[in-house]
């Protein structure tokens, strides 16, 4: 279980990161489409979408910080 929630955490950190470098060039850094998909099909995030990216980047930091955390069992 630690070793999933750290690698869901870098995922989210990966993913955040690149979304946040998507929204300042301008679109044009499709490395990951997730960011895509996570941002601007939910309509409250509608014109927030650097903000959700930075979130889901800090979710993913703190997600894997929190598992390394973890003991092994």
């Amino acid at each position: 279980m630690k070793k999933f929630l750290e690698g869901f955490g870098v995922l989210l950190l990966l993913a955040g990161v690149a979304g946040v470098i998507r929204e300042l060039t301008g679109g044009w850094f499709h490395f990951m489409g997730l960011t895509r998909f996570l941002t601007e099909n939910v309509g409250f995030l509608e014109g927030r979408e650097l903000f959700a990216n930075i979130v889901v980047a800090v979710l993913g930091l703190v997600l894997a910080a929190g598992a390394s955390r973890i003991a092994k069992d």
